[in-house]
Parts: C-alpha cells; sequence; structure tokens
C-alpha cells in the first residue's frame, strides 16, 4: 500500500487518558473515526462526547478490562469485524508495576502481564491477521525505554512489547501492514502517581509532553519505522542503554531506582 497509511476507522486502547488520549486526539485530528477501549464507563462516555464535539468523528465505545481473557476476546472480534474494519490499532492499554520480584504475592505481576502481554499479543494477532488479508493497516504497540534497563517487572514487559513488535514487523514484512513500537521516556500523565512511584528525582528536563509523543510517533509510522523513540535526549538515552556495557547499564539503574523508593 503507497497511500497514507493513518486513515479510517482507528481503535485504541486505554484511550481515555495519558499517551491513549493523545492517540484518540491526534488521530480524530486527521479525520480516523474511533472505537475507544477502556475499563470504566463514564469516562469513556465523556471522552466520546468531548472527541466527537472537537474534531467531528464517530467514536464508539467498548467497555472492557484488557486483564480478563474473555473481554479480550471481545475486543479481538472487533478487530475483525468485517462489515466496520479497524485500520489503525493502537495497543497503548497499560499500568505501572511497582511490587518487588522477590515477594510472596506475585497477583500485581501477574495481572500486568495479563494486561501488557497477554492481551498484546491476542489482539496484536486479531488485527496483524485481518489487516494482512486486507493487504493494509497499521499496528501500534507501546512500549518503553525502560525496557533497555533491568527496572524489575514492568521493564521486563516493555522489553518483551518490543521485541514481539519487531518480530510481528518481520512477519508481516510485504503485506502492507505497517507495525509500529513507541518506545517514551517519562511523560506527563497519570501513570505514575497511580503505580505509586515517585517521580522527584527524575529532572524536569526528561519529562516529555504526551501530544508530543503521539505527534513523533505517528510521524514515525508515516516514514515506515519499525521503531519511535520521541525527543532527541531519549533517543541518545536508548541507544545508551542498549549498546553501553551492561554492568555500565546495571550501575545507572540501580542508582535510579533506589532514588524513586
Amino acid at each position: 500500500m503507497t497511500g497514507p497509511l493513518l486513515t479510517g476507522r482507528a481503535l485504541v486502547t486505554g484511550g481515555t487518558s495519558g499517551i491513549g488520549l493523545a492517540f484518540a486526539n491526534a488521530l480524530a485530528a486527521r479525520g480516523c473515526d474511533l472505537v475507544l477501549v477502556a475499563r470504566d464507563e463514564d469516562r469513556l462516555k465523556s471522552t466520546a462526547d468531548d472527541l466527537r464535539r472537537r474534531h467531528g468523528v464517530d467514536v464508539e465505545l467498548l467497555t472492557a478490562n484488557l486483564a480478563d481473557r474473555a473481554q479480550v476476546d471481545t475486543v479481538a472480534a472487533r478487530l475483525t469485524d468485517p462489515d466496520s474494519p479497524v485500520e489503525v490499532f493502537v495497543n497503548n492499554a497499560g499500568k505501572g508495576v511497582h511490587s518487588r520480584l522477590a515477594t510472596d504475592d506475585t497477583s500485581e505481576h501477574e495481572h500486568a502481564i495479563d494486561l501488557m502481554i497477554t492481551a498484546v499479543v491476542v489482539l496484536g494477532a486479531a488485527a496483524a491477521c485481518t489487516m494482512r488479508e486486507r493487504g493494509h493497516g497499521v499496528i501500534v504497540n507501546v512500549s518503553s525505554v525502560a525496557g533497555f534497563n533491568p527496572q524489575g517487572g514492568y521493564a521486563a514487559i516493555k522489553s518483551f512489547v518490543r521485541i514481539y513488535s519487531e518480530s510481528l514487523s518481520l512477519e508481516l514484512a510485504g503485506t502492507g501492514v505497517q507495525v509500529t513500537a513507541l518506545l517514551p521516556g517519562w511523560v506527563r500523565t497519570e501513570f505514575h502517581e497511580r503505580a505509586g512511584i515517585r517521580t522527584s528525582s527524575i529532572p524536569s528536563s526528561l519529562w516529555l509532553d504526551a501530544d508530543r509523543v503521539v505527534a513523533d510517533c505517528l510521524a514515525d509510522v508515516e516514514k515506515r519505522r519499525v521503531r519511535s523513540v520521541p525527543s532527541a535526549r531519549f533517543k541518545v538515552l536508548a541507544w545508551l542503554a542498549e549498546h553501553a556495557p551492561r554492568a555500565a547499564v546495571r550501575k545507572v539503574t540501580a542508582r535510579l531506582v533506589s532514588g524513586r523508593r
């Protein structure tokens, strides 16, 4: 497919706040109709009303907890509906993980894996298969630069999402389906507060705006890039985290983590 990539209907998970909401606004501004997926029905309705008013697009709502497999399957069925095709899929829903790995209670990690690995794989497969049959489509999976660092369960999950996205891109090469992994750094959203993560030690210069992150990502999608790391400073930090000696990366990460506890 040689035409514009970001057209048609877009489905965004976690689309009522943070990066997901920024994606919904940016895609609606491009004229994309939307399918928003989130857990909070009231917030979905108010977000949809605002998007319709501001952009004049159709907004469909799906209330779903993507840590629940049955509800994931409902969203997968929407992605594969031939009568109302989804051309752009943003796999964004996520949560912070603040529990230690050495713990008697691994429920928080299990929940995070269900939400940010199982759901990503199931929904990614559904979107990929139907888009491949049509010969076009876009899949954006939200990973993180944290996935380059040994920062606990969240980093391990986001490392998986990055490798999964690059692997899916290879599988779909030549089919007309674009897969891009978004690797943001620290973004000013509700994310850290909800996870109970201290951020006072993070320099203000490292914080990014969600709208800027999404604009950079969509520009990378249009350039058919497999990996999107918004901002020059995080491109440098991601390169160092990926290519520097692992002993040095672990030492720096240990200092960072200790400052956030």
